[in-house]
């Protein structure tokens, strides 16, 4: 059994120095960025950044301003229903009370 170890601790040192290897490699094969293209790409992202956030915010003040304006127009409607149902109920109140007074007379 120990023979057993033995021979997997060498597989994996031997798969741990290919990795690193081919990791070393790799790293050979990247293109890095000069410093003038990096800031150049900053710059790039930054402006995105920029012009995206304010879209979101122009949209945004754009949908809350409709909003109080539908809230508005809701609540306008509500009072006119109020206002219609109790002028409503007013008159029915009141033609109670002249049917009453013609049943007393």
């Amino acid at each position: 059994m120990a023979k057993d170890k033995k021979k997997a601790n060498l597989n994996e040192d031997k798969k741990n120095k290919k990795f690193w290897k081919g990791y070393k490699s790799e790293l050979k094969k990247v293109k890095w960025p000069t410093p003038k293209e990096l800031f150049n790409s900053t710059v790039a992202v930054l402006a995105i950044v920029v012009i995206v956030a304010v879209i979101v915010i122009v949209l945004d003040l754009a949908f809350e301003g409709l909003n109080r304006l539908e809230v508005k127009g809701i609540e306008s409607l509500q009072n006119s229903i109020v206002t219609e149902n109790t002028i409503n109920s007013n008159e029915i109140t009141e033609n109670e009370l002249n049917a009453a007074e013609n049943t007393v007379e």
